[in-house]
C-alpha cells in the first residue's frame, strides 16, 4: 500500500506584523516581525541585519528590468531575507527584518539625502535600535536572541553582540567580508 501526501500551498505557516522603528532625529524605517502560527511563545528571537548597498528588509536583489511588451518595471525575484525569515518562523522563531535608513520596499530610495550620507556608525546604531525593538516584543523570548548578518551586516553584527553580551546568545555571519568596505563598494559600483 502506498500513501500519497499532498502539500497544501494555501496553508498559512507564518504570520507577521508590520512595524516602524524610530531611528532618532525624526527618522524612521519600516520593519516586519515574522512569527510562527503554531506553538506557544515567547519564541527565540532573530534579528536579520542587511548587507551592503541600498537594501530593503527582504534584501531584494537582482536588476530591475523593463518588460519589452508593456514598458513596465519588472522587480527581481531574489529576496533572500524574506525566504530566511519565513523558513525560520516556520520552525519556531520570531524574526525581525528592517529596511536600511532611507530605503523602502523593492529598493525604493525614500530619501536620497539620508541614504547618501549614511555612515557605518549610523548602520550600527540602526541595528542596535532594531535589536531593542525585537527585545520589547511580547512574542519574543528576550533570553534567546540570535543576530544574523549578511555581507556588510557581518561587520555590524559582531559590534552589536560585543556591546550586548547579556542580550545576544548567538551570531551568524553569511557572506562574510574579506576586504575593506571601500574596496568592496568600488567593486560593486564599477562592476556592471
Amino acid at each position: 500500500m502506498t500513501l500519497t501526501s499532498y502539500a497544501q500551498s494555501d496553508l498559512q505557516t507564518t504570520k507577521y506584523r508590520n512595524m516602524v522603528i524610530d531611528l532618532g532625529n525624526g527618522l524612521e524605517t519600516n520593519a516586519r516581525l515574522n512569527l510562527p502560527v503554531t506553538g506557544e511563545g515567547p519564541f527565540p528571537g532573530i534579528l536579520l541585519v542587511p548587507g551592503s548597498g541600498p537594501v530593503d528588509m527582504n534584501e531584494t536583489g537582482g536588476y530591475l528590468r523593463i518588460d519589452n511588451k508593456t514598458g513596465s518595471l519588472i522587480y527581481p525575484d531574489a529576496r533572500p531575507f524574506f525566504d530566511i525569515a519565513q523558513y525560520l518562523s516556520e520552525r519556531g522563531f520570531a524574526v525581525l527584518q528592517y529596511d536600511k535608513r532611507g530605503i523602502g520596499a523593492n529598493v525604493t530610495f525614500l530619501d536620497n539625502n539620508v541614504w547618501g550620507n549614511v555612515t557605518v556608525d549610523d548602520l550600527v546604531q540602526d541595528a542596535q535600535k532594531a535589536l531593542n525593538e525585537l527585545l520589547k516584543q511580547p512574542e519574543v523570548n528576550s533570553q534567546k536572541i540570535t543576530l544574523i548578518g549578511h555581507s556588510e551586516g557581518t561587520t555590524i553584527v559582531p559590534r552589536i553582540a560585543i556591546n550586548n553580551p547579556d542580550k545576544v546568545d548567538n551570531i551568524v555571519l553569511m557572506g562574510t567580508l574579506a576586504q575593506n568596505l571601500l574596496d568592496i563598494g568600488k567593486h560593486q559600483i564599477m562592476t556592471p
